[in-house]
């Protein structure tokens, strides 16, 4: 992921269509509501993001902030030459 992800608008909206039977129409229902389909909000936080973005880098991402002098990059990639030493 770019850094030009994170700035994107952290809502998306998700609607659900109608049920329908198997011949293809609408299923009738019981009730005499004639209501929208539900919709759904979801909203994920700007710490939650970032998170996602550090689990998601690849090894050259890491490897990159760690030469620009990320210290929790430079950990990683410590972590992981001490693992292949083993």
């Amino acid at each position: 992921m770019s850094i030009q992800a994170v700035g994107q608008n952290s809502t998306q909206s998700v609607t659900t269509p109608p049920s329908q039977s198997a011949g293809g129409t609408p299923s009738t229902s019981k009730t005499t509501s004639t209501s929208s389909p539900a919709s759904y909000t979801v909203s994920i936080s700007g710490a939650a993001r970032a998170a996602l973005l550090e689990a998601t880098e690849t090894s050259v991402q890491t490897a990159q902030e760690a030469n620009r002098g990320d210290l929790q990059a430079k950990r990683l990639l410590a972590k992981e030459q001490a693992s292949k030493a083993l």
